[in-house]
């Protein structure tokens, strides 16, 4: 069988080029700009399928090889999950180092559309965390190269409701696995983030009859989904504890790791979260030993790329959605692979998505 790469970007210690090197990174930009305070990464993954497309976080990063970090394993994220989608896109993921609240300006934006521009299509940015459709405004105003713009510029606009709707999909299609039907009613669901797209995704649970827990550090948006959904409040410490059928991450990644993984009480983990899993084989693999269902992050959060994705065609959310609305087979598809070739989830979603970069890797050769 042949060997899946795959990346450990947790270490103490971080060496660049190592880095690319175990990644297959094709290029990485750093931008920085004195006058507008700007400072931001773009990692370009892969482009075998098409031009990278990932979003653009803004986050007040601790260290700056935490941004390196964060942006080496998101833009490999999204190369997969274009694959697994089906989409004629490569995997690329930007970062920009500061406070969205009080560090983002018109300036800082524009200028950072500029060097998206000086990319010349190989890379296509979108919103992320800390980023908003405005934002997306201010950059396309210095580049064609963006996507997940406002409707009324002929976009998506917030591609958030359409990513929730995908991991609401991929839940229903763990609990098929798991409990041999789909129906998510008087299921218990710990949701671990709420975020636009967690808000979202509580609102396709509650309609369809689970019991909802919930964690935040926003104490207000908490109280909404207490009176909105009727949800119960807990830590996040307690919720990786909880005794429920199904826990979804909807915040950062990493969650899933060594001191975490024993105290799970799940059966299902199946969010939104980017970058779940610390390690993709040792984690992965303890997950599976323990018997829980695990819904692959890149694939059930694809809900997003395919929506931003749709607006090259002209934007039809009804066309988004049920494009999206597929990932409940793939997810399907993904556990029965595991099972057949007796890897972990992750591990059968990479190689699902590998095979076809590889395959149309021939294809492209002769063009």
């Amino acid at each position: 069988m042949e060997e899946i790469k795959t990346v450990n970007l947790s270490s103490t210690t971080f060496d660049l080029f190592a880095g690319l090197e175990s990644t297959d990174h094709e290029q990485i930009l750093f931008c920085q700009d004195n006058a507008t305070g700007l400072k931001a990464i773009i990692a370009i993954h892969n482009t075998v399928l098409g031009p990278g497309l990932g979003g653009t976080r803004m986050w007040s990063y601790a260290h700056e090889k935490d941004a390196i970090k964060d942006v080496l394993r998101l833009s490999r994220g999204m190369t997969y999950k274009a694959s697994v989608a089906g989409l004629n896109l490569g995997g690329a993921k930007a970062v920009i180092i500061g406070d969205h609240k009080t560090q983002k300006s018109e300036a800082l934006m524009r200028k950072f559309g500029r060097f998206v521009e000086n990319l010349n299509g190989k890379y296509i940015t979108a919103e992320d965390v800390g980023t908003t459709t405005r934002d997306m405004e201010y950059v396309a105003m210095e580049t064609e190269n963006v996507v997940g713009l406002p409707e009324i510029m002929g976009g998506g606009g917030d591609p958030s409701p359409v990513t929730a709707y995908g991991t609401y999909m991929g839940i229903k299609a763990s609990a098929k696995k798991a409990y041999g039907n789909d129906s998510l009613s008087g299921k218990s669901v710990a949701v671990m983030g709420i975020g636009k797209v967690g808000w979202h995704l509580l609102e396709y649970l509650h309609k369809e009859g689970a019991k909802l827990y919930v964690a935040d550090l926003n104490q207000d948006i908490l109280q909404q989904a207490t009176k909105e959904f009727g949800a119960i409040v807990v830590s996040s410490e307690d919720m990786i504890t909880l005794d429920v059928d199904i826990f979804a991450p909807c915040a950062l990644g990493g969650i899933l790791n060594d001191h975490t993984i024993p105290q799970l009480k799940c059966q299902i983990i199946a969010g939104a979260a980017n970058n779940q899993l610390e390690d993709e084989t040792i984690h992965g693999n303890q997950i599976k030993d323990m018997g829980i269902v695990y819904a692959p992050d890149f694939v059930i959060n694809s809900g997003g790329l395919i929506n931003v994705y749709s607006e090259h065609n002209g934007y039809v959310r009804e066309i988004a959605m049920s494009q999206t609305e597929k990932i409940y087979d793939t997810i399907l598809q993904i556990n029965h692979m595991a099972e057949d070739l007796g890897l972990n989830n992750q591990l059968a979603a990479i190689k699902h998505a590998e095979k076809r970069i590889h395959d149309m890797r021939l294809v492209h050769s002769t063009y």
